[in-house]
Parts: structure tokens; C-alpha cells; sequence
């Protein structure tokens, strides 16, 4: 029973790192008077394209780098539409994210098969 539990709080505290990651840039940026809610959508399709980016080429280093630029990307998006075309950072950030979660389920569909 104790082991199950030891087990379930080491699979939690994995998965947390990169939404914490998030929380935590998120932050920053709300400090700055930025609001992005677009975040998971940007860490969503920052992973696909770092994860095939290291699936077709094996190299660690191309998959990181291919991941910031895809999520740098969707952030430059944010950017346009909230500075230049000053529309609302609520509604451009919600977009984002479902452009991000629906970008990324699609794209993935033949890498995972």
C-alpha cells in the first residue's frame, strides 16, 4: 500500500516539472503586464516539434532547439496580436492555446501512428 503511494507521488512530482516551468514564466510575463494564456498551447506544440525533430534526426540538441523555436513562434503570434493589432490578450491567448492543443493532436497523429 506504502509503495503504491511512494509511487504515485514520484509519477506527480515528474509531471508537474514542466507545468511548472509554465507557472513560473508565466509569472514573469504577468509581471511585466503581459497576460498569456496561451502557454499550454505553446508548450504543446513546442514538444511536437521537439520530439520530431529528435525522432528524425537522434540528435538531443536539433530536438531542443526545434522545440524553443516552435513555442518561440506561437509566443511571436501572441506578441503580433497583442502589440501591434492591440487586440485582447484574454481572447488571443485562449486562441492560441486551442490552436496549440488542435495543431498539435493533428500533426502528431502519423509520428505516433
Amino acid at each position: 500500500m506504502i509503495d503504491d503511494l511512494v509511487f504515485i507521488a514520484q509519477i506527480s512530482i515528474k509531471s508537474s516539472v514542466a507545468v511548472l516551468f509554465a507557472t513560473i514564466g508565466e509569472i514573469i510575463t504577468e509581471r511585466g503586464g503581459v497576460l498569456n494564456l496561451g502557454v499550454e498551447g505553446m508548450m504543446l506544440v513546442g514538444a511536437l516539434a521537439g520530439f520530431a525533430a529528435g525522432f528524425a534526426t537522434q540528435n538531443p540538441y536539433l530536438a531542443v532547439v526545434a522545440g524553443a523555436l516552435a513555442g518561440g513562434m506561437l509566443s511571436l503570434i501572441h506578441a503580433f496580436f497583442t502589440i501591434k493589432l492591440r487586440s485582447n490578450q484574454v481572447l488571443c491567448g485562449l486562441a492560441l492555446t486551442i490552436l496549440g492543443v488542435g495543431l498539435a493532436n493533428f500533426l502528431s497523429r502519423p509520428l505516433i501512428g
